[in-house]
């Protein structure tokens, strides 16, 4: 066990202050604590008071050190007092010592060792070294006076500032708050702000006695009054200087008004439940995909509901109509105080409701549900407009799962290639095969960003096996072949890939270097469906052979597909007239340098051209391993 490192204050012939390490009075025990202390005081008695002083985790400490750290701590308040504005250390105004305070302080002195040297001409001298260390460390802060003692001295920050106080009063069913303006005058021993009423600040520095003290505590109070109409009324007809009780509405201004009054420097203490950022209020909660749908994909139909919360708790019909009845910005429910605002309130619901009224005429499909929930395009767009903070779109039950999976590809449905892939899947692949299969479900546009080496291939191929397997279950309807785009220098790899791997697949490959160009010219694409399984081809022979832009495919994947990033090129263009009812994009550089890059990409994901109807937009989700 470590033997306890006994420490105490001394002082010397010269006046300074050092750490002792012997007598009776020894009784710090931290080595650690000894070691600041030891270090503080051996840079100058004044760092070391100020250290002693500001320091909270300094625990209770027997005398001497209690005395000097008072010293230290008188210090601070006088500092913290000085008024706001020009604080930087060349423009700081004098910090005299308080004369009559520290001919009390020295006849209270302990006993300690060069007790005999203590004076007040010390304490005096020691206050100047205070006060030169401190402007000495100060002019290398940047940031002004009150910033500096909120980095160095954080605990004393609040020392000579004016709090506003709003509490509940819970006596009065008519003035249901109290309001109370008060000053930090210091701290207590445990580093507690002391307050008193600002009321007692007209008497202790009001008629001469110290109006420097009294201009500069009122500085921000003055400052607020210029932007609050609220503070403006309360310092002009004196009420800032005396408790009052208010009703909800008089309560509810303060609380609206709280940034003006930090911006200003004034503190505010209101009780826990309000935050000034997101104050606790009703909402109209929309819901979608609680039910499962008949039906999985993309024109998947998801019920739509709405209800009125609190707290994520469903609110009644009369809770409803007392809120709505309410026009004084608080109302007491459920034993809390919320904000409400009747007319917002009932412009959201209405706007919600006609919403509904349309879902239960038309539906709401899975993609449009995907866009209420991420608050852009349609219905969520004029929802937002209209009053986001008071109203909130959630996933249903049914529908959280399913994007519970998409985040978590792991607990999906698991595939049987073993007979026809001849591979083995490493488990990150087998993921992203399950992955694509599952966004093919639900009509989402999806892009493989797995880094070159890791397997895009492999897991295309897989792809490719799974739903040929599925089409042979009669799992899914006869659907043309699918388009496979890659760059000319990878046609020989792909097509080696996919003899090696899924000799069962069917393949084409249109592109000259395999099928004469005057065969893949006439060519009509209703040949290709039922007889091959997937078409390979090539940015290139996009444009030199129409009749793929006119087909229509089942998937289209582009590898490399960073070879439409720029959508002005001929190809991109060429690309983006593709018909399919699914697109995968492959890439190992899913970061681009410019925004317009990946914008490029996602526009060819985010939209679907069958040949039966119109563009249909659609979401497109990443998949990185």
């Amino acid at each position: 066990m470590t033997e306890p490192i006994l420490l105490s204050l001394a002082l010397s012939p010269h006046g300074q202050l050092y750490v002792e390490r012997t007598g009776a009075e020894a009784t710090v025990r931290s080595s650690e604590l000894s070691l600041r202390l030891d270090e503080a005081f051996a840079a100058g008695s004044a760092r070391g008071l100020l250290a002693l002083a500001g320091d909270e985790t300094i625990p209770d400490l027997p005398s001497p050190f209690p005395y000097w750290r008072d010293l230290g701590r008188l210090f601070l308040t006088r500092v913290c007092g000085l008024p706001e504005g020009d604080d930087t250390a060349a423009a700081l105004p004098p910090i005299p010592p308080p004369g009559e305070e520290l001919r009390s302080l020295a006849l209270a002195a302990p006993s300690m060792k060069g007790g005999e040297y203590l004076k007040v001409e010390l304490l005096g001298a020691l206050w100047r070294e205070m006060e030169s260390y401190f402007r000495s460390d100060l002019k290398d802060f940047k940031n002004g006076l009150k910033a500096y003692i909120a980095d160095e001295y954080p605990t004393w920050h609040t020392v000579g500032r004016v709090c506003f106080h709003l509490a509940e009063n819970k006596r009065s069913e008519g003035t249901p708050f109290a309001f109370l303006a008060t000053y930090t005058t210091r701290l207590s021993e445990k580093l507690r702000a002391q307050h008193l009423p600002l009321g007692r600040a007209l008497e202790i520095y009001g008629g001469g006695k110290d109006k420097s003290a009294l201009l500069n505590l009122l500085i921000p109070i003055r400052c607020a009054a210029e932007i609050s109409g609220l503070v403006k009324e309360l310092l002009e007809s004196g009420d800032l200087y005396h408790p009052l009780v208010w009703t909800p509405s008089e309560a509810y201004r303060f609380l609206k008004e709280i940034p003006v009054f930090e911006a200003s420097g004034v503190m505010v203490r209101v009780p826990d439940w309000w935050n000034a950022r997101k104050p606790p209020r009703p909402e109209v909660s929309v819901r979608i995909g609680e039910k499962s749908p008949a039906a999985l994909g993309a024109d998947a139909m998801l019920d739509f509901s709405i209800g009125l919360t609190l707290g994520g708790e469903t609110l009644s019909a009369r809770e409803y109509e007392e809120l709505l009845s309410t026009n004084e910005g608080l109302a007491f429910i459920r034993g809390k105080w919320v904000e409400i605002d009747a007319p917002k309130l009932k412009e959201v619901l209405a706007h919600w409701k006609t919403v509904q009224k349309a879902a239960r005429r038309e539906g709401v499909s899975f993609l449009e549900g995907m866009r209420l929930l991420s608050g852009v395009g349609g219905a969520a767009g004029d929802g937002q407009a209209i009053g986001a903070d008071w109203s909130s779109v959630g996933a249903g039950r049914w529908l959280s799962e399913c994007l519970d999976r998409l985040k978590k590809p792991e607990t999906l449905e698991s595939v049987d290639l073993d007979d026809v892939l001849k591979a083995r899947l490493r488990p990150y692949q087998e993921e992203g095969v399950k992955w694509l299969r599952f966004l093919k479900s639900l009509g989402l546009g999806a892009c493989l960003a797995d880094d070159m080496g890791l397997g895009k291939t492999i897991q295309v191929i897989a792809l490719f096996l799974l739903l040929k397997k599925e089409k042979s279950r009669g799992k899914r309807e006869e659907r043309a072949p699918h388009l496979l785009v890659v760059p000319a220098s990878l046609v020989a790899n792909w097509k080696s890939e996919m003899e090696r791997f899924a000799p069962s697949l069917s393949v084409f490959i249109a592109h000259p270097s395999v099928t004469p160009a005057a065969e893949l010219k006439a060519l009509a694409p209703e040949a290709l469906a039922g007889n091959h399984d997937v078409v390979l081809t090539t940015y290139g022979s996009l444009a030199r052979f129409p009749w793929i832009s006119r087909a229509g495919w089942d998937v289209v994947v582009l590898d490399e597909a960073q070879a439409i990033k720029n959508p002005n090129a001929k190809q991109t263009r060429a690309v983006k007239q593709l018909k399919s009812g699914h697109r995968i994009a492959l890439t190992g550089t899913p970061v681009e340098n410019r925004l317009s890059d990946l914008w490029s990409l996602f526009d060819f994901l985010s939209e679907v051209r069958a040949l039966s109807r119109e563009a249909t937009v659609h979401g497109a989700i990443v998949y990185e391993t």
